[in-house]
């Protein structure tokens, strides 16, 4: 990059600034955006947020017919990427590269497909004054630099989880993080719909998962990290209309809904709500305490039949390729007393009730691939038993998601120590009560996703990374703002940048980007954490 004064981020592959004194595109009110057929949905969106931001009337033409559209959207292959992919970039998924270039009045944006011109005009945003990305505005007209952005993704999974089984999410918030990850070219939103703590999703047949499941008589109290009870009824779910909305909405800006039905732990919101589910004849609660309850699915037929009944409610709705069974911290003690479990262990020949799970989690997935979906679980399914074609995801530390790899399963990785946000910003007493440790914003972006240990001929095994917000202290939409940003931007940079000798790494640069970053988050009035320390509010 010969100038860094754009604040582009997460930082292109390459910005070449035009001589001096040349012009570049000029956007102002009445100006048409001509687009290929394949680009119309890509034009619309942009139309619609340009249009807001300033108050100006846009055209959209087909690209044949408009001779003097100020931005022009085209498809075509881009041969200057050719150095950049053989210098790093894993996975790259060329529809997701783009050229963009302002020069002579106009800006041409070139891609090979819909996403990678969706992402050139994201870029094109971050060109454009703070006060655009406002929902309603005025602006005068705006001259852009000569230059040209080559720009491709390093990762093609670069994912955000939202946990809203702890504390529920409005639909409105969702949509709002689905523009902010399109914002910064995230592009998988996986949603942790269920947990001991609640059920946020309807499903057909069983109405009693959100009757009961969806729903806590107390939560822990206020910034409490014990068990105290002190909080009010919490809860709430979402329909199968909220959920097909949601998708439409991620779909638009190119970002995939990723569902997580997490089992058979964490499922006391589901036996709470269906007794029978649970291996003993306690009429159990939903669980108003954080942690993990010893309380998981029995393995009988019925209740096998209930998992794949939900899992093809969420099939339904979902239609990306992947669904996410969880898998993770999942007890056995109740398993080495109850009669089906124990039944299996001898006909399968197993030692071990964690063995169960594996058994558990293979017919899963086996149901799912006659779906049409690929399973993706949490690491643990490692040593209890992942199905082949699984897709793991390391939370624990980096080391579990190279033995993934060398166990020959794609990865996602998600390491605790640099990537949970539900972890303070800093050591300091006036930072939201979280989880233990730390992630600094400049520790999230000195972090590399590509473990070292994980060898070149491998490396196509590690698909990407993704930060998460686990919400058991995080009780509302500005909150989970307040822990996502501004972190979430170091995450969006080294998921997406590619590093070169020519453009290294430096934690320094990308502050000074970020400071002006940051206004354009307050013109879209994101509740960040500011670059000088927690705010009391």
């Amino acid at each position: 990059m010969t100038d860094d004064t754009f604040a582009i981020i997460p930082r292109p592959l390459d910005v070449t600034v035009g001589r001096s004194g040349a012009t570049g595109g000029l956007l102002m009110d009445g100006l048409v955006i001509s687009y290929v057929p394949e680009l119309v949905q890509e034009a619309r969106w942009f139309r619609q947020v340009l249009e807001a931001g300033t108050g100006w009337l846009i055209h959209l033409a087909p690209y044949e017919s408009a001779h003097d559209a100020a931005i022009e959207l085209s498809l075509g292959p881009l041969t200057e990427l050719s150095s950049h992919v053989a210098r790093g970039p894993q996975n790259v998924t060329p529809d997701a590269a783009y050229r963009l270039t302002s020069s002579e009045g106009r800006v041409v944006i070139t891609s090979p497909g819909p996403v990678g011109a969706f992402y050139a005009l994201q870029t094109l945003r971050q060109l454009l004054p703070d006060l655009t990305f406002r929902k309603a505005g005025r602006s005068e007209p705006i001259r852009l630099p000569d230059l040209v952005i080559v720009d491709a993704p390093r990762f093609p999974w670069r994912g955000v989880l939202l946990d809203v089984a702890r504390h529920f999410m409005p639909k409105s918030f969702v949509l709002e993080l689905i523009d902010l990850l399109a914002l910064h070219k995230c592009n998988v939103l996986h949603l942790h719909l269920t947990d001991d703590q609640g059920w946020r999703i309807a499903i057909e047949g069983y109405p009693r998962l959100t009757e009961v499941g969806a729903w806590r008589r107390e939560s822990p109290a206020s910034g409490a990290t014990d068990a105290r009870p002190g909080r009010s009824p919490q809860g709430g779910f979402y329909t199968r209309q909220d959920l097909e909305e949601i998708v439409a909405y991620a779909a638009e800006r190119h970002v995939r809904v990723l569902p997580e039905i997490d089992m058979p732990g964490h499922m006391l919101a589901a036996i709470g709500a269906y007794p029978a589910l649970g291996n003993t004849d306690e009429h159990l609660s939903v669980d108003t305490t954080w942690g993990v309850s010893s309380h998981v699915l029995n393995l009988e037929d019925d209740t096998l039949r209930f998992c794949t009944d939900v899992l093809d409610e969420v099939v339904r709705i979902f239609p990306g390729p992947y669904v996410h069974v969880g898998g993770d911290e999942c007890p056995t003690s109740e398993w080495k007393t109850h009669p089906r479990a124990q039944e299996i262990m001898r006909e399968e020949g197993y030692d071990d009730e964690g063995q169960l799970q594996g058994w558990f989690s293979l017919r899963m997935g086996e149901h799912l691939a006659q779906r049409h979906r690929r399973l993706v679980g949490w690491d643990d399914l490692l040593e209890r038993g992942a199905p082949s074609n699984a897709i793991l995801m390391a939370w624990q530390d980096e080391a579990r998601g190279v033995a993934a790899v060398s166990a020959g399963h794609d990865v996602v990785m998600v390491p605790q120590e640099w990537l949970y946000f539900d972890r303070p910003a800093s050591a300091g007493p006036d930072e939201p009560v979280g989880f233990p440790g730390v992630t600094t914003l400049e520790k999230v972006y000195l972090h590399d996703p590509m473990p070292d240990a994980v060898p070149d001929a491998q490396r196509h095994h590690v698909l990407g990374a993704q930060c998460q917000l686990w919400t058991e202290y995080v009780a509302t939409p500005r909150q989970a703002e307040y822990q996502y940003f501004p972190r979430l931007c170091a995450f969006a940079e080294i998921a997406w940048t590619v590093e070169s000798p020519e453009q290294p790494k430096s934690y320094q640069e990308f502050v000074g980007r970020l400071g002006r970053h940051l206004g354009r988050l307050t013109a879209m009035d994101v509740n960040f954490r500011t670059l000088e320390g927690p705010d009391p509010a």
